[in-house]
């Protein structure tokens, strides 16, 4: 006998009801707050000091339109962002063009776990632990794997999110600490921080910008938590009735509430990690490396707390890089796993043929990575693999977002005036950066 169908339900209107019921922003604010902040935002800090403070406040603020409004699709229409971004016109080769696009994107991203992974064991490996890093980092990945296929997601998810808050918040403590140093922060670093000027190699912040705030890949894993999440089964089918559109507003604004939440979290921390970067790692003259990735980014902490604070570094380290491993491993695999039907490679009869494919995937996935950082063991450039390529793809989730919002959103749940002017300025500063980044790497082809 088949399952009953979910009964759609009212969104919660109370504000502890309302906490409550978020979810997916929390799962990518785990994720988030790992690489991006960690990694590519301190080196490109250490590269330019205080120069790109306003680069890295855009990227952190233009996204959650595109987040918002990717998720009001899926909320609407019970359709994953590949079947969204399937059903983009153009040309179609088996799938959309964008699937194509988004495939290339999706192969770095296996090498940008791989760096986290590496990472990781980087985290273990200054902690004293004396095991070769390769060891260290099968056992990051194994560990991740094992988890993610018996299914014990919710308790990492939990304790991971909790950590990487306080992790967050102690880096804060730590930027509010720096004004007691010889590193202190001044009106003129922010004033210089905020003159809109570019660096003649800007790579490393295009990178960044790929994967700092919501990056490419957790836009498109956004919407697929919010449907694991129940939103759009609360909704119901779209059918266009009174209350289904009071349905759509009310668990659109539970959505609203949790990307803007999530927002705050991983804008404060992207932010303290820049501060922290430019005033301490600039001025040593220190850059995040592949070599003592670890060892260089602890002095940070170390400038404003002490060298006791190395093991606190530490812990803040490891939950961090190591809930994107496993927040990643586990949206990619469901993207996996989702792609592999589109591209018609193979069919799931059932959910739970589905359900086995992604146990499979949230294996094979960490095994993949785990072998790219044996190979390569630069866990730096693995990482920023990744992030060129989200940041190349940036521009066309965004013109996606545009065409929902213009052509496939009801006109009574689309949004006001002013949302759809700073919707298309993201979409617009997205393309002018990417634009940017493309002439600048061919000058510099040109040139040499």
């Amino acid at each position: 006998m088949n399952p009953p169908e979910p009964v759609p339900q009212s969104a919660p209107t109370h504000w502890t009801s309302i906490l409550r019921s978020i979810g997916p922003g929390l799962i990518i604010t785990a994720s988030i707050v790992g690489s991006g902040e960690l990694i590519a935002t301190p080196k490109v800090a250490g590269e330019a000091g205080f120069t790109l403070l306003w680069f890295i406040v855009l990227g952190c603020c233009i996204k959650v339109f595109v987040q918002v409004e990717l998720g009001r699709y899926a909320v609407t229409t019970g359709q994953t962002t590949l079947e969204a971004m399937n059903s983009i016109p153009g040309p179609r080769f088996i799938v959309s063009w964008l699937l194509w696009l988004w495939l290339g994107m999706y192969v770095t991203l296996v090498f940008q776990v791989a760096g986290i992974v590496g990472g990781v064991a980087d985290v273990f490996s200054a902690a004293g632990l004396m095991l070769d890093k390769k060891w260290l980092a099968f056992g990051v990945a194994g560990s991740a794997a094992l988890l993610l296929a018996i299914g014990r997601y919710r308790l990492v998810e939990n304790v991971s999110t909790a950590m990487v808050a306080l992790f967050t918040f102690a880096t804060i403590i730590a930027v509010g600490s720096l004004q007691w140093s010889p590193y202190a922060i001044t009106w003129a670093n922010l004033v210089e921080g905020f003159q809109f000027k570019l660096p003649a190699d800007t790579m490393t912040a295009f990178g960044a910008f790929g994967i700092i705030g919501v990056g490419a890949s957790e836009l498109i894993y956004y919407p697929y938590w919010c449907l694991e999440k129940g939103y759009a089964l609360n909704v119901g089918p779209r059918d266009g009735s009174p209350g289904w559109l009071g349905r759509a507003r009310g668990w659109m604004k539970v959505m609203r509430i949790d990307a803007w939440f999530s927002f705050t979290i991983y804008t404060l921390a992207t932010l303290a990690f820049y501060l922290l970067g430019a005033a301490v790692l600039y001025a040593k003259g220190l850059q995040v490396n592949d070599k003592g990735m670890i060892d260089t980014l602890a002095h940070m902490y170390a400038e404003s707390f002490g060298q006791w604070s190395l093991y606190l570094f530490l812990i803040g380290a490891f939950f961090a890089l190591y809930s994107t491993v496993f927040v990643a491993t586990a949206s990619n695999a469901r993207l996996l796993v989702d792609a592999l039907a589109l591209f018609k490679v193979t069919r799931y009869p059932t959910p739970e043929h589905r359900a086995r494919a992604v146990k499979v995937c949230v294996v094979l996935l960490p095994a993949l990575s785990l072998g790219l950082y044996l190979l390569w063991e630069k866990p730096v450039t693995l990482v920023l693999v990744g992030a060129v390529s989200q940041g190349i793809m940036l521009p066309f989730l965004a013109g996606a977002a545009l065409y929902f919002r213009h052509r496939r959103i009801d006109p009574e749940l689309r949004p006001g005036v002013f949302w759809t002017a700073c919707l298309w300025i993201a979409a617009l500063s997205m393309a002018a950066i990417g634009l940017y980044q493309a002439v600048q790497e061919i000058a510099k082809a040109l040139g040499s």
